[in-house]
């Protein structure tokens, strides 16, 4: 580890930064006609995939790879499957989100930002909406996971990266009716939703491989066992900084989670009726520039010197996060150089432009926070 800590060391002295971008309208992107409301599909059973068998295999035990808990075996062997999620009020009440494992959010256009599930055990979820279009970025991130992406539609840059992606998208025609509808209640383009018999669908009509390769590694460490950062700062509220909706998460100790708020209320998925709460948070300070047609971001997720946060049961430490290539998979490290020990449980991951890290916040009390708002 301590070649680690000196490739850390050396890129945070030759980070490059990137200019930034101001507010833009959300573009239009490729988006496929609504279509007549089809109705719920009813979830299958579906055949449970054999587990790895190699020396050192991906999934160590019956722990779910995305957040450390038990897990059946074979489901814990399996590929996931990651879904791009509308964030705007138009998109509102999201559904499914409070299912996700893992969920991402980074920014989009004009200071908006989309969310991306990731969904270990995704054959008998239920609806999830409104599945959204793909930008590049949100597929390398997608890729770290080794997951099967999937989206409605795509800006253009990100056309040729997806090429080389495993991806189910609303704009192939034959997977209209069969992975995604639509549902007639809400305006388009906020009503398109997938399920989980659906995802099924369209892997087993895409021939995609199910389970982990052999090479792959899993990108989070899980500790065995709960645990305090004991030399954190006080969090029990802490905020990312994106201007449009505001998010900001508030530590419940009896639960010992972090439950999530935005657009000045509860964040709640509108399937389930729960109320967003994760054990960890992780907020990925990363460089971008604007695309050259001044809309688009290109959000850069490789670095050898990226900061960040991790919060957790109260407390909130700086950490540092290497990433060699674009499509690799990206690592976090604490102060010491050490890699990063994430709790059991739900870990959300709020990419952050490296202009804006200013505006990240970890407050000592709802009170310290209420003021800082004021």
């Amino acid at each position: 580890m301590k070649h680690m800590k000196k490739a850390i060391l050396f890129a945070a002295a030759v980070c490059v930064l990137f200019s930034g971008c101001g507010k833009e309208e959300e573009p239009i992107v490729e988006e496929e006609p609504q279509t007549e409301f089809v109705g719920e599909i009813q979830p299958i059973e579906t055949e449970e995939l054999p587990a790895e068998t190699e020396t050192e295999p991906v999934i160590t035990g019956s722990r779910n790879p995305l957040t450390g808990e038990p897990m059946d075996e074979a489901l814990a062997a399996q590929r996931p499957v990651s879904c791009m999620i509308g964030n705007t009020t138009d998109a509102m009440p999201q559904y499914g989100t409070s299912h996700a494992d893992v969920l991402v959010e980074a920014p989009a256009e004009g200071g908006l930002t989309r969310l991306m599930g990731i969904y270990q055990d995704y054959a008998n979820l239920p609806t999830i909406m409104s599945v959204r279009s793909c930008r590049h970025y949100y597929a390398y991130l997608s890729n770290e996971f080794e997951a099967i992406y999937v989206h409605y539609g795509q800006a253009i840059y990100a056309t040729e990266m997806l090429k080389s992606c495993d991806d189910l998208n609303g704009l192939d025609g034959d997977l209209e009716n069969v992975t995604f509808y639509r549902d007639s209640s809400r305006r388009s383009p906020h009503n398109a939703y997938i399920n989980g018999e659906s995802i099924v669908a369209g892997i087993e009509k895409r021939e995609y491989r199910t389970e982990h390769a052999s090479s792959y590694e899993n990108k989070f460490r899980f500790a065995a066992e709960d645990r305090v950062l004991t030399n954190g700062e006080a969090a029990v509220v802490a905020e990312p900084g994106y201007l449009v909706n505001k998010p900001w998460f508030v530590y419940n100790e009896e639960t010992g989670l972090y439950e999530r708020y935005q657009y000045k209320g509860a964040h709640v998925d509108g399937g389930s009726g729960e109320q967003l709460a994760f054990k960890n948070i992780i907020f990925q300070v990363c460089d971008y520039k604007t695309e050259p047609d001044g809309k688009y971001l290109d959000v850069k997720t490789a670095s050898y010197g990226g900061t960040g946060k991790y919060v957790t049961n109260g407390k909130a430490m700086d950490i540092t996060w290497v990433k060699e290539v674009e499509d690799g998979i990206g690592r976090y490290y604490d102060a010491d150089g050490n890699e990063l020990e994430l709790n059991p449980g739900k870990t959300c991951i709020c990419i952050i432009l490296n202009d804006a890290e200013d505006k990240i916040g970890v407050y000592a009390s709802e009170a310290d926070f209420e003021a800082s708002r004021n």
